[in-house]
């Protein structure tokens, strides 16, 4: 399974750029999964619920499962969160796992940039981000640069980077 992150400020548009990306992915015939970092506590759960109080009670984990998906959730309990690889290791084996956030972890990385942020460049100092994904011009940057609104050509780029076979 290959990984690759795409990461930026918030508010750069990586969800977006997912939603977009994603379908034109599976259109190529390569299977996708994706993972998403939180900066802050969340719940997928709701009070009340009987996986809820499972959890409330002290279980570890609770898996939830109907006809239609199954989620397991895991507390950690004071426990490090773990770092992208090691979550992945978690999830069923597909082509492609796209990583949301974890923008400082060594995998390899493409940066989504936008000037009206206010933000700099990440790939300036973390040699993890192969290329820069944007919708204005960059010249700092020895990387390649793929206009940030043209999904058939960064799916092209992640295509070759990450060798997969488009089916």
């Amino acid at each position: 399974m290959k990984i690759l992150g795409l990461g930026g400020w918030s508010g750069a548009g990586k969800t977006t750029l997912l939603s977009k990306l994603i379908p034109e992915l599976i259109r190529r015939g390569i299977s996708v999964s994706t993972m998403k970092h939180a900066h802050h506590g969340f719940d997928v759960d709701q009070p009340g619920k009987d996986s809820y109080v499972h959890r409330q009670a002290g279980a570890t984990e609770v898996l939830i499962a109907s006809e239609k998906r199954w989620a397991l959730m895991h507390e950690l309990r004071g426990e490090n969160e773990g770092s992208a690889a090691v979550l992945a290791k978690h999830m069923s084996p597909v082509d492609l796992l796209l990583v949301e956030g974890f923008k400082r972890e060594p995998h390899d990385k493409l940066e989504i940039y936008r000037a009206e942020n206010g933000k700099p460049l990440l790939s300036t100092s973390d040699p993890s981000y192969v290329a820069i994904l944007t919708d204005t011009p960059v010249s700092e940057t020895g990387l390649p640069v793929i206009d940030l609104n043209d999904i058939p050509a960064i799916a092209d780029f992640i295509v070759r980077h990450c060798a997969l076979k488009a089916r």
